[in-house]
């Protein structure tokens, strides 16, 4: 019978050791068992970027990227995207299963009555230039939040971790559209709870005067594009929020760490550069030289391939029907020709084929979100909005989890060995 072990043989001592394997992992402090003598630190091991590490256990999403499957709490990211809302999306997020029809009309109440913030923070956010970008002050207004609510800090209470999590889902798009209509110079509009909260988010993101009559495709389409963006399991955002939270911080402190990685271009500004990368090729006809260039070693194809997926990325399926959908509402855009040529030539060449690079989230999300008249410095916001609600699931997973401890990486000094001082006058 095979065992469910690893046998290590260190060749430096030819010492055998055997390792448990669990859920097809080693606990790295095994490793500290593999010693050259007794005063040796022991075995590490050196990943950046965590590319090969698993930081925590998780129920919460499944990614299988070679067979392109994204899983919230075991239910297809299809299903969620064709039948369900984004707040029934995040009860199933925070909670480990769908609600029933009472506890959804519950739960939708409860957000609802937090989407109101505090009149102080419109004067806090007074202090920002009339071009701050929406996204930093969208993370400076949520750490704002904690001074508002000092209960936040009991995170051992569930009655208290609840209340700050419905909070924070309730505020997050009066807290966008907010920064939005101060980058516009625009009077604020105040939550409206008889409207959904995707159709909530667009009337105070538009409205001018008199009512807003909401588009219910733009509606429905930022409702699936939040389902689509909710979580991700341990990506650059969520890693720095657990990081953050295991030194026991309250969640918004926790959230707008997350948030600011999420900032990053690298993560949640990646459709703005592929919006920008449109623009640059301009026409259909001049697809074929840019790809040539890329191939060359030029510049990177903005919106292929992805860390995790090594097959065409499930979300971006499901966006390009949106994106159809949201164009029979507005009139052609230029920029849909060039994605289009793009795709087709990068699916059909080898080159792209051989590397699996193939289109991911960010690819058609920008051009929706541009169509629906979102400008671009609004784009990671519009990310952080739904995203919110999977930081959240992680960080009541990760309170729970008694194996956690605060997080403290090692790492391989490969500087001076020890030496002493010498005074300024005697150095050369």
């Amino acid at each position: 019978m095979p065992k469910d072990t690893l046998t290590i043989i260190d060749n430096r001592t030819e010492k055998s050791y055997e390792i448990p394997v669990q859920y097809g992992a080693i606990d790295a402090m095994a490793l500290r068992k593999i010693k050259v003598d007794p005063s040796d630190f022991g075995l590490m091991t050196y990943d950046p970027g965590f590319a090969n590490t698993a930081s925590c256990k998780s129920a919460i999403t499944y990614i299988d990227g070679d067979k392109g499957i994204l899983l919230y709490r075991g239910y297809p990211i299809q299903q969620l995207a064709e039948k369900s809302t984004y707040l029934e999306t995040a009860y199933l997020l925070l909670n480990g299963d769908l609600p029933s029809a009472s506890a959804l009309k519950l739960w939708q109440g409860e957000i609802n009555i937090h989407t109101m913030i505090h009149e102080n923070i419109k004067d806090f956010m007074k202090g920002f230039r009339y071009d701050a970008h929406p996204m930093a002050m969208l993370m400076s207004t949520v750490a704002a939040l904690s001074t508002f609510y000092s209960d936040a800090k009991t995170i051992q209470d569930p009655a208290s971790r609840h209340l700050q999590v419905v909070r924070l889902i309730g505020k997050m798009i009066t807290l966008a559209a907010f920064a939005y209509r101060h980058s516009m110079g625009m009077r604020y509009i105040y939550p409206d709870n008889e409207l959904t909260y995707t159709g909530n988010f667009l009337n105070m993101m538009y409205r001018i005067a008199g009512p807003y009559e909401i588009n219910r495709v733009y509606e429905r389409a930022l409702d699936i594009l939040f389902i689509l963006h909710a979580d991700h399991e341990q990506n650059c955002g969520t890693h720095v929020l657990r990081s953050v939270a295991s030194s026991h911080v309250d969640p918004y402190t926790a959230v707008t760490a997350a948030i600011g990685a999420l900032y990053g271009p690298l993560h949640g500004g990646a459709n703005e550069a592929v919006i920008r990368m449109l623009m640059e090729i301009g026409s259909k006809d001049r697809v074929p030289e840019y790809v040539r260039r890329v191939k060359a070693g030029e510049f990177r194809l903005m919106g292929f391939g992805h860390r995790v997926y090594k097959s065409y990325d499930p979300r971006a399926k499901i966006i390009k029907e949106i994106a159809y959908e949201v164009f029979a509402q507005t009139a052609p855009s230029p920029l849909l020709e060039v994605a289009l040529e793009l795709e087709r030539i990068a699916l059909e060449d080898e080159y792209f084929v051989a590397r699996k690079l193939y289109p991911n989230v960010d690819f058609y999300s920008g051009l929706i979100y541009q169509a629906m008249g979102f400008p671009i410095t609004i784009f990671p916001v519009l990310f952080a909005i739904p995203r919110v609600t999977g930081w959240l699931a992680q960080w009541l997973e990760f309170i729970a989890d008694d194996e956690q401890k605060i997080a403290r990486p090692r790492q391989l000094y490969l500087g001076k060995p020890e030496r002493d001082y010498v005074p300024i006058g005697a150095r050369t």
